[in-house]
């Protein structure tokens, strides 16, 4: 496959994405469907939250050009070799079937169950049309995990908490579609590194598209990625985990450090919930990612140590893949390491503003020094509960 065949693209995809965000943002689109301020998010004012259309459609829009550019240049040759082309029809389906239910719930509001049967629904669309499944789970030292019989409903149960998890990551300017970038933009690099077109072409043109929507929701953000974007994309990424481990693209580990920074705060804060018999269903804000910008820091300033843990964890992976088996070990401890360091920051801040809290002001008899939720660029935009 000739590169300009993606690159062309790709740059098309930025573009639509860009021109699409900045239509949607204004109060007069007809789109201009808000997210108002809840005990989940950050925000403080009504925010436009059909981002994730622009993204979707980019891709779209990216895809159509590049087979069309093709059938031009060199009408006997295929996109995609015939099997692949065929795969990837089961997963454009499944993602604009989860896309469409999303879209309809960021409209109007949907039952929870019924979004988490089409999202099951979903998974089981491309289980069965081209046999995605988690077989087996290889750990560092030689060590399989055979799944067996298990291998279905894992794999089902992957997709459909990757979306979620990504939908409830989605809280912050910048954040998710920080993520997306780079995030697809390292799946892409492994696609090109092994050859693989459909992990390649889908995750570029996904990276470029995230891009041009991160051009208007980079801090201050004037829209909001809505969960049409956030959970199409997670199911999107929980899918080409499966599949890169299916086709001996990488191991497991390897989809999971580049989305760790989602994967690992989602994870464990749910865990953490759930030990405390909190209701982990219900709108908080619990995540790692909100109890920085709670403790003071702004929404840039938490955004780009967020980059700054999403590059390191794509660069181990690139690290682990190609890595002997003792060096991945000492990799995936380096990798835990930094989720630790980042723990012990979360606490630490936390602890700073408590403290700073509680010391009597000297001036002013009986009233305490007040600290900012946020600094003066970003005030207007947090509601602190506290």
């Amino acid at each position: 496959m000739q590169i300009v065949m993606v690159i062309l693209p790709a740059l098309l995809a930025f573009v639509s994405a860009w021109l699409i965000t900045r239509s949607l943002c204004s109060p007069t689109s007809f789109l201009s469907i808000f997210a108002h301020p809840n005990d989940r998010t950050l925000h403080a004012t009504p925010t436009p939250q059909t981002g994730g259309l622009a993204v979707i459609v980019s891709v779209v829009i990216a895809l159509l050009a590049a087979a069309s550019v093709l059938a031009l240049v060199q009408p006997s040759q295929p996109l995609l070799p015939k099997g692949v082309a065929s795969g990837s029809l089961w997963i454009v389906v499944s993602m604009l079937l989860v896309f469409i239910v999303s879209f309809i719930d960021d409209c109007i509001g949907l039952p929870a169950s019924l979004r988490l049967g089409v999202q099951a629904a979903a998974a089981f669309i491309i289980i069965g049309g081209i046999g995605l499944t988690l077989s087996s789970i290889q750990i560092p030292g030689g060590l399989t995990i055979e799944l067996g019989l298990a291998a279905i409903p894992v794999s089902a149960l992957l997709l459909i908490w990757m979306a979620n998890l990504y939908n409830f990551m989605d809280g912050m300017d910048g954040f998710a579609g920080g993520m997306t970038f780079w995030g697809f933009g390292f799946l892409a690099y492994f696609g090109w590194q092994t050859h693989f077109p459909v992990m390649l072409i889908i995750s570029t043109f996904v990276a470029m598209g995230a891009l041009g929507f991160l051009m208007h929701n980079f801090p201050p953000a004037r829209i909001f990625m809505g969960d049409a974007g956030s959970i199409t994309l997670g199911f999107l990424a929980g899918t080409f985990m499966i599949l890169g481990v299916r086709d001996g693209i990488f191991d497991l580990w390897v989809p999971i450090m580049i989305f760790s920074p989602f994967i690992a705060d989602a994870t464990v804060t749910l865990l953490r919930r759930a030990l405390r018999r909190k209701r982990i269903w219900e709108a908080h804000r619990e995540h790692y990612y909100q109890r920085v910008v709670l403790s003071g820091w702004s929404h840039r300033r938490t955004v780009l140590a967020e980059y700054g843990i999403m590059i390191l964890c794509g660069g181990l992976a690139v690290a682990y893949h190609h890595s002997t088996d003792k060096g991945r070990l000492i990799i995936l401890g380096a990798w835990a390491g930094i989720f630790a360091l980042f723990a012990i920051l979360v606490h630490a801040l936390e602890r700073k503003k408590a403290l700073a809290c509680s010391v009597p002001d000297s001036k002013v008899a009986g009233s305490r020094k007040t600290v900012q939720a946020m600094p003066a660029e970003d005030s207007s935009r947090v509601t602190v509960n506290t």
